[in-house]
């Protein structure tokens, strides 16, 4: 017989075993071997990403969750970020990010690091790719801390498996650690019930930065029109903000 105690040692012991192995116990190892192999993805997601959604105040306070080898971190850097921080679990992620020679990322877990922050001192928190871990239990303390951590209008950036794509399980199943999956409804039901004033969501659809990336989002375009079409004849419901990429994001804005 499997006592309780056991079970919650077992749980501790396969996340840690995973991400002890996060980088390499893959196909293709997650991070890039140089900083030229992250330029397709600096292009594509994580310039546009910083353009967009990040404040002008290039002294913002900036920490960024499970950043891994974390190219937004040098993104970031590119763009004259001067207060912009990163913190992983993963002692493979940091040595990583450590050999591309990115600066600002040290070990550590989510939680603890925002319990050690000093309350509304930051100006955005990240987490991308980072609260699917978590269970239903362990989300809310995560999204009271981000809120506590975060200054009246600070802004908390999410990037979060898509439960609204028809191809979603792909991401919420893709990972082992992975809990959860959210809409653009569920995700705003959590924040604005946890203090945030505003949530924006947002499809992660392929960015043009050449004439490859052109013809993806013109063809992602026809895609997505003809989902629309499917649920209007299937419910009657004609709201254009539907989110089908397999993953979302979302900039949640912390009220006064």
């Amino acid at each position: 017989m499997i006592h309780s105690k056991q079970l919650m040692s077992a749980s501790t012991d396969y996340r840690a075993r995973i991400y002890a192995n996060y980088v390499n116990a893959r196909a293709t190892p997650l991070a890039p071997p140089t900083l030229a192999a992250l330029e397709p993805r600096l292009r594509s997601i994580l310039r546009p990403l910083v353009r967009r959604h990040f404040p002008s105040n290039r002294d913002a306070a900036i920490l960024d969750l499970g950043c891994g080898h974390r190219g937004l971190l040098y993104a970031l850097q590119q763009a004259g970020y001067r207060n912009a921080r990163g913190v992983d679990s993963s002692p493979e992620q940091v040595a990583a990010a450590q050999r591309l020679g990115i600066d600002g990322v040290s070990q550590g877990e989510a939680l603890p690091t925002l319990h050690a922050t000093a309350e509304a001192s930051l100006d955005v928190v990240v987490t991308f790719d980072v609260i699917e871990h978590l269970t239903k239990l362990e989300l809310i303390p995560f999204v009271d801390a981000v809120h506590r951590a975060l200054r009246p209008g600070g802004r908390w950036i999410i990037h979060v498996p898509n439960g609204e794509s028809p191809f979603g399980g792909k991401m919420r199943y893709g990972g082992l650690t992975h809990e959860l999956a959210f809409t653009r409804t569920s995700l705003t039901q959590l924040l604005m019930a946890s203090g945030f004033s505003e949530v924006d969501c947002f499809e992660d659809r392929p960015e043009p930065h050449g004439l490859k990336s052109l013809v993806r989002a013109g063809l992602w375009r026809l895609i997505r029109a003809s989902w629309l079409f499917y649920i209007a004849i299937e419910t009657g419901n004609t709201d254009r903000r539907a989110i089908f990429s397999q993953n979302l994001l979302a900039v949640g804005t912390r009220g006064d």
